[in-house]
């Protein structure tokens, strides 16, 4: 059984960083591509990031480019996703999901039918 478990979200003033975390078990992690994604109170859910199984191909929403950075780590099977300079707007529910593909690609890394696996989600919450 395949399980994504987030991690690390909080409550944070603007300006602040917070850490997140996803851990997998039952999917042979490195044969994945990752990303996150993030649902707000009424809104849709939006694609945030995404990374390639090698770790190094990356892409991010226009929103979180140049303060958000996504990373994993395949000898532990966790993703991750750094965020500084945190805003109002980015208050959400953070989800990790993974697909069995080897890139992420600019045009699809946000579109969530692309994923197979997610996660349940952290909450994420930026006071002003």
């Amino acid at each position: 059984q395949v399980q994504l478990v987030e991690s690390g979200g909080g409550l944070v003033q603007a300006g602040g960083s917070l850490r997140l975390s996803c851990t997998t078990s039952g999917l042979i992690f490195r044969d994945y591509a990752l990303g996150w994604f993030r649902q707000a109170p009424g809104k849709e859910r939006e694609g945030v990031s995404c990374i390639g199984r090698s770790g190094v191909n990356t892409d991010y929403a226009d929103s979180v480019k140049g303060r958000f950075t996504i990373t994993r780590d395949n000898t532990k099977n966790t993703l991750y996703l750094q965020m500084n300079s945190l805003k109002s707007e980015d208050t959400a529910k953070y989800y990790c999901a993974a697909r069995q593909d080897k890139y992420c690609y600019s045009n699809d890394f946000n579109i969530a039918e692309r994923f197979d696996h997610w996660g349940q989600g952290t909450q994420v919450t930026v006071t002003s």
